[in-house]
Order: structure tokens, then C-alpha cells, then sequence
């Protein structure tokens, strides 16, 4: 069973229930969610409370290929004394859940991890976004579409490493495109 969500050009959001074909648009999207989870016989849980001006909500996860789990003695540093405003949870892997101020929320994803990397000698490589093609709000600098964006960095980053490629290289590459 699936569910799908789109935003439309008028502003309003649709959901469909690709089980049994039911479809439900609104101007609201979490009443939309609501709706569709509850068609499908889930459990909905709303949103927590926005965050406070100039603060950002995120997800931090140390993903690997070789599972070692949220209880693996690396993570006992930031499982103790994690970054202030992040939670340590085990999503089958270390995450942490964070509420962190920054410009933007790059600025706060990029700031979190260069605090664990230097107080635990952890580099956080994700932020756990699962199907990364779903875009909601590409008009948003700090929604879901720049989750989406510091989640592939994060992700091509650490695969490039594993591969031997360096900061330069992934510089390059960037740099080669032209974006400003």
C-alpha cells in the first residue's frame, strides 16, 4: 500500500491512496495527510509545533553500509553528551534529532555537523530522507527540499570518500556546475 502526496500549482496538496484508489485534496497538507493515513489505517501523529525564529528541525543519522547499530561504542560520546538542542535516537542506526539555530537551515545542519565531528570524531552522513525524488516545497529555502539538498550532500560526500575521492574533488564538481 502507498501513499502519494503532490502539490498543486494553486497551492493546495493532493494525497491518493494507491490501495483503494481514494484521493483527497485540500488547501491544507496535514489535513490531507490526516485524512489518507486514517483511510489507510494508520496511526496520523501532527506535526510538533514550528520551531522558534531562526531555529531549524532536522534529523542527523550516521548511515552505513556495515550496520553496527545505535548501541555501537563509537556513538557512547554523543549518545552522552550530544550537541545542545539534538537528542540521541536509534533509528536502527545513531540519529540525532536536532532543534539548532542558523541562518539557514544548511547553516544549522553544516554547524551540527562540524560539532560532532570535532567534540566526537563522528561525520554525521545523512539526514535520514528516505525517498529524496519528493519535492514539496522547492519554494522554501528551509522546508523539506533543503532537507532533501543537505541529505545528498551529506550522502555524496561520504560515498565520495569511499571511494577515494577527497574534498577537492567533490569542490570540483561543484565548482563545475556554476551555481553561486
Amino acid at each position: 500500500m502507498g501513499l502519494t502526496f503532490h502539490r498543486n500549482p494553486d497551492g493546495t496538496t493532493t494525497g491518493r491512496n494507491e490501495a483503494n484508489g481514494l484521493t483527497v485534496t485540500h488547501a491544507e497538507e496535514e489535513e490531507v495527510k490526516r485524512q489518507l493515513y486514517e483511510d489507510a489505517g494508520w496511526e496520523y501523529t501532527p506535526p510538533p509545533p514550528p520551531v522558534p525564529p531562526g531555529f531549524h528541525r532536522f534529523s542527523l543519522a550516521h548511515d552505513e553500509f556495515r550496520a553496527s547499530g545505535f548501541g555501537d561504542e563509537r556513538y557512547a560520546g554523543p549518545r552522552a553528551r550530544p550537541p545542545e538542542g539534538c537528542v540521541p535516537v536509534d533509528r536502527g542506526c545513531f540519529a540525532l534529532e536536532c532543534e539548532r539555530p542558523g541562518k539557514t537551515l544548511m547553516d544549522a545542519v553544516a554547524g551540527t555537523v562540524a560539532e560532532v565531528r570535532r567534540e566526537h570524531g563522528l561525520v554525521m552522513n545523512s539526514l535520514g530522507v528516505e525517498k529524496p525524488q519528493e519535492w514539496f516545497d522547492a519554494d522554501n529555502k528551509n522546508g523539506y527540499a533543503a532537507k532533501i539538498v543537505a541529505h545528498l550532500v551529506l550522502t555524496a560526500a561520504d560515498r565520495a570518500r569511499l571511494l577515494g575521492y577527497g574534498r577537492k574533488d567533490v569542490v570540483r564538481l561543484l565548482d563545475a556546475t556554476g551555481i553561486e
